[in-house]
């Protein structure tokens, strides 16, 4: 028997079962629900750090999807906000990274 513990995706049990498995699972409450998500979030974030691919990057995307819905905000909300800080504040396609700031004298 592997332990996992964790979120998982909504049709693992059903792939894990038609392998032959059994598993247990259960209903998180939403308050736990958001906390599993926080950690499946840097759970995806690692994994994406480790492998720097297009499946990881779908992973933490779908990840922070859940997070939105699951504090109350819609997709098109978290895509209004992000287009709204790319007007004002840029985006990140410059490359620009800053080495330090210092007060004029």
């Amino acid at each position: 028997m592997k332990v996992y513990n964790k979120l998982v995706r909504d049709k693992i049990p059903e792939i894990i079962e038609a392998d032959g498995k059994v598993c247990r699972t259960h209903i998180l409450s939403n308050e736990e629900y958001i906390v599993a998500l926080e950690a499946k979030l840097n759970e995806e974030v690692a994994e994406y750090q480790a492998d720097k691919n297009l499946e990881e990057m779908a992973d933490v995307l779908e990840v922070l999807h859940a997070i939105c819905v699951a504090r109350g905000y819609s997709l098109a909300e978290l895509e209004a906000m992000r287009a709204n800080k790319a007007e004002k504040r840029g985006g990140f396609k410059e490359k620009i990274f800053l080495e330090y700031v210092e007060e004029k004298r």
